[in-house]
């Protein structure tokens, strides 16, 4: 067997085709029997645009004139089925003879392979796309549940550990009369209006260094210096206080339903930590819990009572006013005061 009959053998092998290409009539002058498997015999037509017709024929010319060499890519039909193939023109070495040397690759499974690549490609990243969005709502959540130290310590080990948080200050506010609002107003109108409400309360507690612990119906509870220390910890409740009256005052001059806040602060030491398994939440509780929800229950509407321990840790801002002791229940060590901003409280002895 001659050298040429063992390339043509390996050539068809490996699925190549070979032809020789007539520069000037752009006619194929060779083909191996890849190429008649591909195309036919000789009753098959031999031009290159009606082989390939996606082939530029005018940029093929132009780099055979120089000398060079010509790649592209083709596709075509082939027994039902699309076939893609890899395109190289050589222009032959003999100058008097305008021919040019066309060898072609089957490069269909590759271009499937590819196909494939990039449709897994999309679909992966379509997936991380997704899992970011569901992790980044989770992680919205969850910080929506507690605070995000708590939330940082959950995320890396699992669990928070329980912390006494020694010097802090508590602030719990209900409103008055809310079952007759309940019975007189739509459900969804309620929830719209507490959905408002508790969201100016979170952003004013925020700008007074509060977080916000839970809401449950008409009821907030709202601590400052859990779990990040914080210097001024009473002022800081007072402040948020004195301001949900505010904003509350105000909105009660627009809108039809009229809440009526009572609000009760306290100082003292608690303990931070989550709570329950499959529905668990951030929770606070200890001894300055307790004496913040009794001091509310002394609070008239629209008004803030403090209980002692709070007392010697606000500033000049604020006035306390001693209340009178309770007839049916004992008073706090110390007694209760109604807390106002002192000038709040000068222009009512004004008046």
């Amino acid at each position: 067997m001659t050298i040429e009959a063992i390339n043509e053998q390996l050539l068809r092998a490996i699925g190549v085709g070979v032809a020789l290409a007539d520069l000037d009539t752009l006619e194929l002058k060779f083909r191996n029997d890849t190429f008649i498997d591909w195309f036919g015999g000789p009753e098959a037509s031999l031009r290159l645009g009606d082989l390939f017709p996606s082939l530029d024929l005018e940029a093929l010319s132009g780099e055979m004139e120089n000398g060079g060499t010509f790649t592209a890519e083709a596709s075509f039909k082939l027994k039902r089925r699309r076939m893609t193939v890899a395109m190289d023109f050589t222009r032959a070495g003999n100058s008097t003879e305008r021919i040019a040397v066309l060898v072609c690759q089957n490069i269909t499974r590759i271009k499937e392979l590819e196909s494939m690549i990039d449709s897994y490609s999309m679909m992966v990243e379509r997936n991380t796309h997704e899992i970011k969005r569901e992790k980044e709502q989770v992680e919205k959540l969850l910080l929506n549940m507690m605070p995000r130290s708590a939330y940082e310590e959950y995320k890396s080990f699992g669990v928070v550990a329980p912390r006494i948080f020694e010097s802090v200050s508590v602030l719990t506010l209900d409103f008055e009369n809310f079952d007759k609002i309940l019975e007189s107003n739509d459900p969804a109108v309620i929830v719209s209006e507490l959905n408002d409400i508790y969201t100016a309360f979170d952003r004013i507690g925020e700008q007074f260094g509060c977080e916000r612990v839970r809401t449950n119906g008409d009821s907030y509870f709202a601590v400052s210096g859990v779990p990040d220390p914080v210097l001024n910890h009473a002022e800081s409740v007072a402040n948020a206080a004195v301001r949900f009256l505010r904003y509350l005052a105000r909105r009660n001059e627009s809108h039809p339903i009229r809440w009526e806040a009572r609000l009760g602060l306290a100082s003292g030491p608690v303990v931070g930590s989550v709570v329950g398994v499959q529905r668990y939440i951030y929770d606070v509780f200890g001894p300055a819990v307790e004496r913040a929800s009794k001091t509310r229950a002394r609070a008239p509407g629209m008004a803030i009572v403090a209980d002692a321990s709070i007392r010697d840790l606000l500033d000049t801002r604020f006035t306390l006013t001693a209340l009178p002791p309770a007839r049916v229940r004992p008073e706090p060590q110390g007694g209760l005061y109604l807390l106002e901003e002192a000038s709040q409280s000068e222009a009512h002895g004004a008046l």
